[in-house]
């Protein structure tokens, strides 16, 4: 089970209307990276694959690849917007450490 806030969904929602192109799901993907290891990566896709997970959360489509699903189950999707810091927060209950900014963990 993946969790939007109620302020991700908003911003979500304004992505999609803002595209110039039809939107199939918002893509949560997991790739090597960051200064812990892994990285968060969100876009909107124009189609699904045929081996994606698919999860309908208020109106919004998330399409999670099989590799990356086991990494962010339960994990809630928040969206920031202060002075400081605009963009999306994870809170990963599977991650045994993340960096200070909080976009990359591990496991």
């Amino acid at each position: 089970m993946i969790t939007l806030t109620p302020a991700a969904i908003q911003a979500v929602e304004r992505f999609i209307r803002g595209s110039e192109t039809p939107v199939a799901g918002l893509r949560l993907v997991v790739s090597g990276g960051g200064c812990s290891g892994l990285q968060y990566g969100m876009k909107l896709e124009a189609q699904k694959d045929a081996d994606d997970w698919e999860m309908d959360i208020d109106g919004i489509t998330l399409l999670v690849d099989p590799m990356t699903l086991p990494m962010i189950d339960n994990v809630t999707i928040d969206f920031i917007d202060t002075l400081t810091h605009t963009g999306f927060k994870f809170d990963n209950p599977n991650a045994a450490g993340s960096c200070a900014c909080g976009q990359s963990f591990t496991v």
